[in-house]
């Protein structure tokens, strides 16, 4: 991906059987439900849905989280024209 090199824009997603994930790159998380979670990274917005979600590890220091559940899907929102538009992060997926 353009301009999405190492260094501070490095992302790592592990996906095992759909039940569960790792992300790395997470800098904050602005909501969660059993259905929904949505994740601000390093490469823009990722909203993450699916069926009894739960966060089993967050740290943010170390940019790392955990979810376990069904997961359905995984959908990127870029950073950067959100942030153009200066909304929140649930504005920035739902125009």
């Amino acid at each position: 991906m353009e301009g999405y090199g190492g260094g501070q824009h490095s992302q790592q997603l592990v996906l095992e059987n759909r039940k569960k994930l790792r992300v790395t790159g997470v800098r904050h998380v602005g909501s969660f439900n059993e259905n929904e979670i949505i994740l601000d990274t390093v490469l823009g917005v990722l909203l993450l849905q699916g069926e009894n979600l739960y966060i089993t590890h967050l740290n943010l220091e170390e940019g790392l989280l955990e979810v376990d559940g069904l997961l359905h899907s995984l959908l990127y929102r870029e950073a950067a024209a959100a942030s153009r538009r200066g909304k929140n992060i649930l504005g920035r997926l739902f125009k």
